[in-house]
């Protein structure tokens, strides 16, 4: 192995604010004493996110996970949700820490979004919601979504974990439907370490959400509703303030790494992978690609495998599929054959690293590893 075959690739790497701007915020923490609790740095990263976003209400958290649970809460479902076995596991978490029947419904072989076309057939009486994920931050129909959520009375939720500063024709993703939630987290385009957002479109709301975030606390002594602890601290508030600021050149780099990857990999049988869809400012959060083993010559784990022995961490993500694990295998929804796209592309899918850090012989790397 050559010496620049040592270097390990890794699959995403944290976007950091300069250490010399984050000590002088710290610096104001300590001599304020306000560590936590809704403190200056707070309110001010609720303010800045809501101007680079252009969503008027958002209430910050301390992951993104919280945002998932807390919207249920305030939009208090119950019964049935219809949502996506092709996410990360905290969707659907959230469903079951609430009490809630999660109902999974296959998804669209080009967006890997949740099909539309397949949601109707899915719905009860028992159904209340539909949550959606914008997978890969690759925008759903929300079209779709929304009449049918307005023909049978169904509230939506979207999983926007990966959507970070995603629109459509001009317009926020987070703009749709009844709330969205971010995830802040260390993977992400933009990150506060572990963090979170919860998107609804009224001031009324968004008090009602400051209350379950917050024990239910209306007031010193006043409790309006049973809460929880999901408040972001000072420190993460002010790493997040610093951090915004770098995020668009954080994405024009991404958007860089992937244009090189799309170059290097149309021509090779059996790799497929997305393309940007017009219309859609991208985020770039992900650069997946899938394997057709027949075509390829070798199966998806067997790239993975290969590409670790060399030093470059891919992530099969997602997979296995939310329906697949064992506080779910046994509802009738998460039949395989009902789920044979989700199938289909969580057997085929390896999330190519992605990040700021990555330089261009890195991607020259992994392509080679592909390519070879």
């Amino acid at each position: 192995m050559s010496d620049s075959n040592k270097k390990q690739i890794t699959v995403t790497s944290p976007l950091l604010p300069p250490l010399e701007e984050f000590i002088p915020y710290l610096h104001k923490i300590w001599d304020s004493k306000w560590i936590t609790n809704m403190g200056q740095y707070h309110q001010q990263l609720e303010e800045a996110l809501c101007d680079y976003l252009g969503v008027k209400y958002i209430s910050i958290f301390t992951n993104g996970t919280l945002p998932l649970i807390t919207a249920l809460q305030a939009l208090e479902i119950k019964g049935e949700v219809i949502t996506t076995p092709y996410s990360f596991v905290a969707t659907t978490h959230s469903l079951w820490w609430n009490g809630i029947k999660p109902v999974f419904v296959d998804i669209d072989p080009i967006t890997c979004n949740i099909d539309p076309n397949k949601i109707e057939a899915a719905i009860t009486p028992q159904t209340t919601a539909i949550m959606p994920v914008h997978v890969y931050g690759t925008p759903c129909d929300m079209d779709a979504i929304q009449a049918i959520a307005d023909k049978y009375g169904l509230k939506v939720i979207y999983d926007a974990a990966h959507a970070f500063g995603v629109k459509q024709n001009g317009k926020s993703v987070l703009a749709a439907g009844d709330m969205s939630t971010l995830s802040f987290h260390a993977t992400k385009v933009f990150n506060t370490i572990e963090g979170g957002a919860l998107i609804c479109h009224s001031a009324e709301m968004k008090k009602q959400i400051d209350y379950l975030k917050n024990f239910g606390f209306e007031d010193e002594t006043t409790v309006v509703g049973s809460g929880i602890n999901g408040k972001m601290d000072e420190v993460r508030s002010a790493y997040g303030l610093l951090n915004l600021k770098q995020v668009d050149k954080a994405i024009d780099i991404r958007k860089n790494i992937v244009q090189q990857y799309r170059n290097a990999l149309q021509g090779i049988s059996g790799i497929s992978f997305m393309n940007d869809i017009e219309g859609v400012r991208h985020n770039y959060a992900y650069f997946p690609i899938f394997v057709d083993a027949e075509k390829y010559g070798m199966t998806r784990d067997e790239l993975y495998f290969k590409m670790k022995a060399k030093n470059i961490l891919g992530r099969r993500y997602f997979y296995p599929l939310i329906s697949t694990f064992s506080t779910y295998k046994d509802l009738e929804s998460s039949n395989p054959k009902k789920l044979p796209i989700s199938v289909k592309m969580a057997d085929s899918v390896i999330c190519l690293p992605i990040h700021t850090e990555l330089t261009d012989e890195d991607v020259k790397r992994v392509v080679e590893a592909i390519s070879r």
